[in-house]
């Protein structure tokens, strides 16, 4: 029987199942379907005092520090505060993580850091605003240039929203390191009630494969 070259044949994807594939195909990443900002949430024992890693970030919000405040287990999870702000004038607290690129990360593909922040109790007179700067080590101890290229974004609303800033990702490979700092700017004048900001989740939202 004569054999038929060159002929390509397409399968519809839905065609294969799990038990089509051979344990041994060595399918290459880049053929897997890709996840589009894939979330990957810091978990809160990552967060740490932005200019003295080796330190935990204070339970009440003090000097320059977010503050991670417990609440009651089973009923609240932990969240960041800046603490009463009001009538303080421009202060800003910020917390620092770091961020290792997982091993499924589709190299130079999108790369944002996502705060979900907003106001408790009542919003600042002036301004309440969130800010994220991120730098990658060079694996010998340095860092080059500010990757965030997303400007400080309003929080100041009762209604937490999610607040996306960007990375520039095109040199950016799988197990790189990310060092991310968040600043909560509050800017009130006021003499009312509470003026806080608070953070109850930062997530990363990466596109991966596999």
């Amino acid at each position: 029987m004569g054999q038929i070259k060159n002929v390509t044949l397409t399968v519809p994807g839905e065609s294969f199942t799990n038990a089509d594939i051979a344990g041994n195909a060595a399918i290459a990443t880049s053929k897997l379907a890709q996840r589009t900002n894939a979330k990957h949430v810091v978990p809160v024992e990552s967060y740490r005092t932005w200019d003295a890693r080796a330190t935990l970030i204070p339970s009440s919000a003090a000097n320059d520090d977010l503050g991670l405040v417990t609440g009651t287990f089973g009923t609240d999870f932990p969240t960041l505060e800046t603490g009463d702000l009001k009538a303080a004038g421009s202060t800003s607290r910020k917390v620092g993580f770091s961020f290792v690129l997982p091993p499924n990360f589709d190299a130079g593909e999108t790369v944002s850091v996502q705060v979900r922040a907003g106001m408790q109790t009542t919003v600042a007179d002036a301004a309440a605003t969130v800010d994220v700067e991120c730098y990658a080590s060079d694996s010998d101890g340095a860092v080059g240039s500010d990757l965030c290229t997303t400007a400080a974004q309003s929080a100041n609303s009762l209604t937490l929203a999610n607040l996306d800033f960007a990375i520039t990702s095109t040199s950016l490979n799988p197990g790189d390191v990310l060092d991310v700092v968040v600043t909560f700017l509050v800017n009130d004048a006021a003499t009312g009630t509470a003026v806080a900001g608070v953070i109850p989740e930062i997530r990363l939202l990466i596109d991966t494969r596999g």
